[in-house]
């Protein structure tokens, strides 16, 4: 039996892919593997996990806050505790391996394993390094990358280029168009654009819709699929009422994410590390506006990544609302860019993400 404890928590990005390798792990060994999550108290985590069938423990451990705040004192108390108890959990659970997917969920969890001489394996999504994965680098066998030039944060030798593992079979060939586009009560003779700002919703990216459908009086030359988020969903359901739009398809979430990007010519989203692997994997034309209020701007630096690899537009935060959608109906037009960028983000695909990580856990084990 083999016993392997996956940790990393916070946000969504650090969870579902630990989920990913989870799933991967069971269909390669089924009955003979184990698997225990570990997270944070009181993070989004200890709901999700369980809800998919896994077990989960969670640690007292918190982030800084990055201005003054009198929390900040208590970190070293709970960071100390968080330890004590994960080396609890390694010894308890009898762990082989432990797998970091970043956050501060992870790091209590990684830094016990590295000094009981349990092997470590992280894996990193974005591609500017997370400062819990490069702290921990030095004692992990494996560091599992998705990104092309990361021995800027990482010892070259240990640096397996896996991509990021992905929930769910995504792939070019993808839903049928004529259903998607019937799905959504759209049209096949108008192109379509998937405006998508994450489950919470994005505000930027709300308020350049609003721009943008108060400028064209509500009769665009193309289709939207607009996500508003679940956070916004009421206000902008107000705002349509108030400003009726043709083609346009509004809703708080998208269940059938095939459907949408079967559906779409060109994607307006944000640029977190699942996005810009789904993205690549699908092949679909995108313009990035990258949200500022993450850690080290790496949304920036991954939307930036895929420009320079002619798989991407990247309109910075600041200006979206005024200069996003006009850009993006721009690019519609030019069916030779969309068709390079398509190209360009096949190239950068790796379906096999989540398979070839477990390979690299395999290997630290034996």
């Amino acid at each position: 039996m083999k016993r392997i404890i996956l940790s990393g928590g916070g946000t969504g990005g650090h969870i579902y892919p630990a989920v990913a390798v989870a799933e991967a792990l069971k269909r390669r060994f089924g009955d003979g593997v184990e698997i225990l999550f570990v997270g944070a108290e009181g993070k989004m985590e200890m709901e999700k996990v369980p809800a998919l069938g896994y077990r989960i423990v969670g640690l007292p451990i918190a982030g800084l806050q990055r201005r003054l705040d009198w929390r900040n004192l208590a970190v070293p108390f709970k960071a100390a505790k968080s330890i004590r108890m994960a080396k609890r959990i390694i010894r308890d659970f009898g762990a082989d391996a432990v797998v970091g997917f970043g956050g501060y969920a992870s790091a209590p969890v990684l830094w016990a394993a590295q000094r009981m001489g349990v092997p470590t394996v992280i894996q990193e999504q974005n591609s500017y390094a997370g400062v819990t994965n490069k702290i921990l680098a030095k004692g992990a066998r494996r560091i599992c990358t998705a990104y092309e030039g990361m021995e800027r944060f990482f010892p070259a030798a240990k640096i397996s280029l896996t991509g990021n593992p992905l929930r769910g079979r995504f792939s070019k060939e993808g839903a049928d168009r004529a259903e998607a586009l019937e799905y959504y009560g759209l049209t096949p003779d108008l192109p379509v654009i998937l405006v998508v700002g994450g489950s919470l919703g994005t505000r930027s990216l709300n308020e350049m819709m609003k721009a943008w459908i108060v400028g064209t009086d509500g009769k665009a030359p193309v289709q939207v699929i607009w996500q508003t988020g679940k956070y916004y969903e009421r206000e902008m359901q107000a705002f349509l009422a108030a400003h009726p739009a043709a083609h346009v398809w509004q809703g708080a979430f998208i269940d059938r994410m095939d459907y949408a990007y079967a559906a779409a010519d060109l994607v307006v989203s944000r640029s977190g590390a699942g996005t810009v692997s789904e993205l690549c994997l699908v092949a679909k034309p995108v313009l990035f506006v990258p949200s500022p209020n993450v850690a080290e701007d790496h949304q920036t630096k991954n939307a930036r990544a895929l420009e320079t690899k002619g798989a991407a537009v990247v309109v910075p935060d600041a200006e979206c609302r005024t200069k996003a959608m006009p850009r993006a109906v721009e690019l519609l037009a030019d069916r030779e860019t969309l068709a390079a960028m398509s190209r360009n983000l096949e190239a950068l695909a790796r379906p096999d993400a989540a398979e070839d990580i477990v390979n690299e856990i395999v290997k630290v084990m034996k």
